[in-house]
């Protein structure tokens, strides 16, 4: 078999193909953002190809804390993501994604973790207003969830973006498809959601989502938290997700079975102009089990079931070069209320900091300083009291 470098597709057929699947393969999962950062491609057949990348996420992360019971601060250093992917065409409407992660290693001194996958399906592109996706796949809840990874506005998503029972993934199908010119686009899901011994009833969980854009459309299965200035973008969107009897409140006895809703609304606006390029995205949650876990739950029972949060992020682009790359500047704000009683959980997290692209999200360094108040702080657990973080990573994407 022949091997091809990105720059050396000479064939408008395998061009087609590779844009094709990068649109059908979800690029919310994917690291690849479009054919000039694809990796090495391998062609087979008249229409099949595959390609494959590697993306590596190094942090350097000092905390206020060691642990719950140390309150000197640590120093750390990890792979927050170590990931190698494979995707490719069948033909012009089936396709594929796989992903291989060994994420966190040398965290807390925890080398040599496993390799899984962390994505691993199929697509089926029948038409524009209609595609499917089979497998294990990012959660089409929320839109920070759906934003790429490796290609975010912050540091990285905050948790309160995780459904309590889908969390960043989960093994089902989902339909989805764009409507009038992509101006709209939906999806619905189902997929495993909360298997447990604990649950009253082993039902899916079902997720819809709807978003709007009013400026230039955002058609992929994913999201960017940037585009660094190449489209004008104005995306709004809201989900619901849902799974019955899903705990018990009275677990001891195994009576009062609970529903899960997740209720979910999100914005985002970039604009890029000649003052540079201007960011700015948020977004409300709501995840209810009908107050299970102030009663007798199950002791696997998420403590996020009974959560209300919003987060409100914005990011500014300067318009040219500095030195050999260029600079973005970031902050967010997080606000998380988590209705559990004696919790200590309750907090704000403020963070400041910068991207640094060497070469786009290709290669790039980013420092980010965050701060977490809680509304009332833990008299012995230094995880539960005001603290900071500040964190230094590096981004290389091949």
């Amino acid at each position: 078999m022949k091997k091809y470098n990105a720059g050396e597709l000479g064939s408008a057929k395998l061009t087609r193909l590779v844009r094709n699947a990068l649109l059908a393969g979800g690029l919310s999962c994917a690291i690849i953002p479009g054919l000039a950062a694809a990796g090495p491609t391998i062609q087979y057949g008249e229409e099949g190809y595959v390609t494959f990348s590697y993306a590596l996420q190094m942090w350097m992360q000092n905390s206020d804390y060691s642990s719950a019971s140390h309150s000197g601060s640590s120093f750390d250093t990890f792979l927050r993501r170590n990931r190698l992917t494979f995707m490719g065409q069948y033909n012009d409407q089936i396709g594929f994604y796989a992903q291989l992660e060994a994420g966190n290693d040398s965290k807390d001194g925890n080398d040599e973790r496993g390799v899984y996958y962390r994505d691993a399906y199929v697509t089926l592109d029948y038409s524009d207003a209609m595609r499917f996706i089979a497998g294990r796949f990012k959660n089409t809840f929320s839109r920070e969830n759906l934003e790429a990874c490796l290609e975010p506005l912050t540091l990285d998503r905050s948790i309160i973006a995780y459904t309590p029972f889908g969390g960043s993934r989960d093994t089902g199908v989902v339909m989805w498809g764009n409507l009038a010119d992509a101006r709209f686009q939906y999806r619905v899901m189902v997929a495993d959601g909360r298997e447990s011994d604990d649950v009253a009833k082993d039902s899916p969980r079902i997720t819809t989502r709807l978003h709007y854009s009013a400026f230039e459309p955002e058609y992929d299965y994913g999201y960017l938290g940037t585009y660094l200035g190449t489209r004008k973008v104005l995306t709004i969107g809201v989900a619901y997700d849902y799974q019955a009897d899903v705990a018990y409140a009275n677990s001891t006895l195994r009576q009062d079975a609970k529903d899960y809703t997740g209720t979910t609304v999100d914005i985002f606006y970039e604009q890029p102009t000649a003052s540079g390029t201007y960011t700015l995205s948020a977004a409300y949650f709501d995840y209810d089990v009908g107050d299970a876990i102030n009663w007798d739950p199950d002791a696997t029972l998420p403590i996020t079931t009974q959560l209300e949060a919003n987060y409100v992020k914005g990011g500014y682009l300067l318009p040219g070069k500095l030195g050999i790359g260029r600079l973005q500047l970031f902050a967010r704000h997080d606000t998380a209320k988590y209705n559990v009683t004696g919790s200590f959980l309750d907090s704000k997290t403020t963070a400041v900091g910068a991207n640094y692209y060497i070469d786009g999200q290709k290669v790039k360094v980013t420092l980010e300083h965050a701060m977490v108040k809680f509304d009332t702080e833990h008299p012995t657990d230094h995880t539960r009291q005001n603290n900071a973080q500040t964190t230094l990573g590096l981004q290389v994407i091949f």
